[in-house]
C-alpha cells in the first residue's frame, strides 16, 4: 500500500514540476516575442525618424526654390504644403489598405514566427 502512495506522490510531484516548467516556458516565449516585435518596431521608427528629418530639410529647400521660381518665397511654401494636403487626403482615404493592414500583418508574422 505504501508503494502506491509513494507512486502517486511522485506522479503529483512530476505533474507539478511539469506545470511550473510549462508556465515558465510560456512566460519566456511571450517575453521573446514581445522583445522581437518591439525591437523591430523601434528600429523601423529610428530609420523613419532619420528619413523624416531628411524629407523635412529637402522640403524646405524645395519650397524656397519653387518660391524663387514663381517670384514670391511664400508661394513656394503654399505650393509644397498644398501637395502635402493632397497626399494627406489620399492617405486618409486608403489608410486601412496602405497603413493598418501592413502593420497588422507585420506584427502577426513577427508574433507567429517560429525560431
Amino acid at each position: 500500500m505504501e508503494n502506491n502512495a509513494t507512486t502517486i506522490e511522485m506522479l503529483f510531484e512530476r505533474a507539478e514540476n511539469y506545470t511550473k516548467t510549462t508556465v515558465e516556458l510560456a512566460k519566456l516565449h511571450a517575453v521573446d516575442k514581445t522583445a522581437d516585435v518591439m525591437s523591430s518596431l523601434i528600429s523601423r521608427l529610428a530609420v523613419s525618424l532619420v528619413f523624416a528629418m531628411f524629407a523635412f530639410l529637402v522640403n524646405i529647400g524645395l519650397s524656397i526654390w519653387i518660391g524663387e521660381l514663381v517670384g514670391k518665397l511664400y508661394y513656394g511654401f503654399f505650393i509644397v504644403s498644398s501637395f502635402y494636403l493632397l497626399v494627406a487626403i489620399i492617405l486618409y482615404i486608403f489608410k486601412d489598405e496602405w497603413i493598418k493592414m501592413p502593420i497588422s500583418n507585420f506584427m502577426i508574422v513577427k508574433m507567429l514566427k517560429k525560431n
